[in-house]
Formats: C-alpha cells, sequence, structure tokens
C-alpha cells in the first residue's frame, strides 16, 4: 500500500495533468466549442412553464419565476441587482400584475436576492425563506487570490465565454445588496405550506448547494422551483474559488425529495426549465446518481485506503451519465468533488509519512533546481515543454524558479503562456477563468515592471 501511495504522490508532484486537457487526437479547441455552445443556455427569453407561470432566463446572472395569482403576482428569486431585476420587469410586460404580493428566496446566494426592492415597489409584499437565509455563511472563498477569478469579471470580452451556469457574473454590472430585502416569514420546519391569493406553495428544505436553499412545489399544478439544487452542469461540490465542500448526502436526499413530487416541470435557478414529468424525473435522477456514484467510489477507495490522487485519477463517472446533459463538467467536475469528500472525511493527510512534515517549497523548488543543474536548466525545459504541448509540466517547471525568483521575468512569461494554452483547453468555465485570468494578473505585473 505504502509503494501505491507514494506512486500518487509522485505522480501529482511530477505529471499531473489539468482537467480536460485536449489530447493529440482531439481538435484543439473541441473543449472552447463546446463551451461556447453552453453559451446557448443563457440567451434571454421569457418561458411559459405552465398556464399563468413564467421564468425569465438570461436577463440577470439566475432565473426570475413569476407566478399568476387571482389579485397579483409572486415573485421567486429577484435577480443579481436592481439594473437587472428593472430589465426583467420589462420582459415579464403585462404578464406581470401588480400588486407584487410575495417574494420567495430560494436561497441566500446574492445573485438571486439583488433585486427584491425593484419588484417589491411600494407594494409591501410577504417575503418568504428558510429560517437559516440571514445565518447562511456568505461567500468567504478565496476569490481572486494570485490574481485568479472564477468568474472572470476582468477579462476582456474576446476571452471570455461564460461562467458555467450564467452568462456574466457581475462584469457589467456588479452583484449587489442594494436591492435586497429581508425576509418577513421564515419557517425552520422540513415544509411549510402557504396560500397566497387562492396559489398553494408548498416550501420544501432542500439543502444542497447552500444550506438554506429550498424548493417551491405548487401542487394544483405540478410545477417545482429547485433553486440551485440542481442546474445543466456538473454541481460544484467543492468550488475552485474556495469554499467548504458543500454537503452531499443532504444534497442527494433534496433530490429524491423532489423526485417524490413527480413535478411535470421544473424550474432550476439558473438555465431553462425541464417541461415533462419523464424529462423531469430523468434529469433528477441523472443529477442524484451522478453525485451518489462520485460520493460512494471516494468513499469505498478511502476505505481500500487509496490517496486522493489515486482517487482522482481512477473515479470517472460511467458513461450513462458521463453523457447526461445535466453532467457535463461546466461548472464543477469530478475530480473536484472527489478532492473535497476526500478532505472532508479524511483531511488532508493522504497517508505517506513522507508529507507529515514537508520540507518548505522554497527549500524544495532550490533542491530540484539544482538537481536539474540550475535555473537556466529549468527554464530550457519548460520551454521546450510548451513546444511539446506540455503545458502542464511547463507551468509546473517554472513554478520552482518562481519560488526561488518570484520576479523571474523569463519564469514569468513561460507561465503565462502556459496558463492560457491550459486555459483555451479547458470545458469548465470557472477553471477557464481562472487560469486566464491569473495570466491577465501577471502580463499586468510584468508590464508595471517596465516590460
Amino acid at each position: 500500500m505504502l509503494h501505491r501511495r507514494m506512486l500518487g504522490v509522485m505522480l501529482m508532484a511530477v505529471a499531473a495533468s489539468a482537467p480536460f486537457t485536449v489530447t493529440a487526437h482531439e481538435p484543439q479547441f473541441t473543449a472552447r466549442d463546446k463551451l461556447k455552445a453552453h453559451s446557448d443556455e443563457f440567451r434571454q427569453r421569457v418561458e411559459e412553464v405552465a398556464e399563468g407561470i413564467y421564468v425569465a432566463v438570461g436577463y440577470s446572472a439566475s432565473n426570475v419565476a413569476l407566478i399568476q395569482t387571482k389579485t397579483g403576482s409572486i415573485i421567486i428569486d429577484t435577480a443579481a441587482n436592481p439594473k437587472d431585476a428593472r430589465a426583467i420587469i420589462k420582459a415579464f410586460g403585462d404578464r406581470l400584475v401588480r400588486p407584487i404580493q410575495a417574494i420567495v428566496y430560494t436561497h441566500n446566494h446574492p445573485d438571486h436576492t439583488g433585486g427584491a426592492a425593484v419588484f417589491a415597489a411600494d407594494d409591501d409584499p410577504q417575503i418568504y425563506s428558510h429560517g437559516s437565509l440571514l445565518s447562511a455563511k456568505p461567500d468567504t472563498g478565496r476569490g481572486r487570490r494570485d490574481g485568479g477569478d472564477a468568474f472572470g469579471t476582468s477579462l476582456a470580452d474576446e476571452q471570455f465565454i461564460n461562467a458555467g451556469t450564467q452568462l456574466e457574473y457581475g462584469r457589467k454590472t456588479p452583484h449587489t445588496r442594494e436591492g435586497f430585502l429581508p425576509p418577513t416569514q421564515t419557517f425552520d420546519a422540513q415544509r411549510s405550506d402557504v396560500t397566497i391569493s387562492g396559489v398553494r406553495l408548498q416550501l420544501i428544505h432542500t439543502p444542497g448547494e447552500a444550506d438554506e436553499n429550498i424548493a417551491i412545489w405548487l401542487p394544483d399544478r405540478e410545477v417545482v422551483f429547485s433553486g440551485d439544487l440542481i442546474l445543466k452542469t456538473f454541481p460544484n461540490i467543492a468550488p475552485l474559488r474556495g469554499l467548504p465542500t458543500r454537503p452531499v448526502d443532504a444534497w442527494i436526499q433534496s433530490l429524491n425529495t423532489i423526485l417524490s413530487l413527480h413535478a411535470k416541470a421544473l424550474v432550476p435557478g439558473h438555465m431553462g426549465s425541464i417541461r415533462g414529468t419523464d424529462q423531469v424525473e430523468d434529469a433528477l435522477t441523472a443529477y442524484r446518481d451522478g453525485i451518489a456514484f462520485v460520493r460512494d467510489e471516494t468513499m469505498t477507495g478511502i476505505r481500500e485506503g487509496l490517496t486522493v490522487q489515486e482517487l482522482v485519477e481512477s473515479v470517472k463517472l460511467p458513461s450513462n451519465l458521463a453523457q447526461s446533459p445535466y453532467l457535463q463538467e461546466y461548472y464543477g467536475t469530478v475530480e473536484w468533488a472527489v478532492r473535497g469528500i476526500y478532505a472532508q472525511h479524511v483531511g488532508w493527510f493522504d497517508g505517506n509519512p513522507t508529507n507529515i512534515f514537508p520540507l518548505p517549497n522554497k527549500v524544495r523548488a532550490q533542491h530540484v533546481i539544482s538537481m536539474a543543474g540550475g535555473i537556466q536548466q529549468v527554464i530550457d525545459r519548460a520551454e521546450q515543454a510548451l513546444a511539446e504541448q506540455e503545458f502542464q509540466w511547463a507551468a509546473e517547471l517554472v513554478d520552482y524558479v518562481l519560488i526561488v525568483e518570484t520576479r523571474h521575468q523569463e519564469a514569468t512569461g513561460i507561465k503565462i503562456r502556459a496558463l492560457k494554452a491550459l486555459g483555451e483547453r479547458q470545458l469548465n468555465a470557472t477553471a477557464r477563468n481562472y487560469y486566464l485570468t491569473v495570466a491577465q494578473s501577471l502580463e499586468r505585473e510584468m508590464r508595471g515592471k517596465g516590460e
């Protein structure tokens, strides 16, 4: 077993490759083209989900739904900011009948709660949410550490494609709390039944991507609004930008809860609605089974003593799930989910005693550079790696140099080229954006030094 663990560590340190790196047998920009095609999900439109039920897609970072009542309207989620909310009101047109009698937040993410004041106007609606919404942990992830931004907000238009679950995340109009209104009606139980002007709603606590997420079930119309419980992309179980691993067991249970409703239509928090009982069941089943498969395989590997790197290399979705349109890795990835679940259950230690107290990065880099014959030899090998399209290896090699000489211009230039190449070959939007924004940040630093 020690041999297998050491092999995993060596592979991680020396020959790791980025997820979705295009092989020599594939067109160079296949991944980029697929991600571009995914942007069609974010085109602006108002979908009629059922009689009197509409959803505005593509006008903001998240969807806004409208339910007509006998004497007014109910709004589910409120867009990312007041500007987007005003655009959605215009798109709804005369389908939106005032007064707005109620607003329901599926969860506390700012892209879902930033435009409530615009919808409410002078109508004084009741605002519903789960009781944990106001105590939900804010997004305190690493954000733009080292110049990296998973949402690509600073990328030029010609570099940016999308943000995985939305066309853009604050690129033109920042997400703000300016339009947020606090809930006036909350519940802490598993379910809460509400009737608003003849419309029966069942609010169901369904934690997944957000602990406070609720689904809104309309039993008389057989429509469910799921928040971010299911999206048309592999779930972001362990976000690249730096957040706690999402609770996969609770997520799976929440999907089972929604499945048991046998809905005729499902409105997710992002991208288009899913209509037809069979289609809704297929989507929810694939999503549940995809998460459960990764969890089960990872936990089995942990019990067998495999390292996280060995699991990353071995845990792959079976073909029936890998081909599902709801499990394409535009936002989350299987690899990150494995890493997150592993860390959540096992912690940081991979079982190799060499890694209990490893060398400081700078000391290790100095040894590697010395063994290679000096900095120039490492630079030369990195240039060769670029020429051979070994972009990950090129980036890893010059990292040794940059640890020792943080302002080394030639090494920085190689890293920029390697990151751009890796980014352009990514199917995953957040990985692409992170690669390209770090490259952009490094270029700005070089220009600031007179380059």
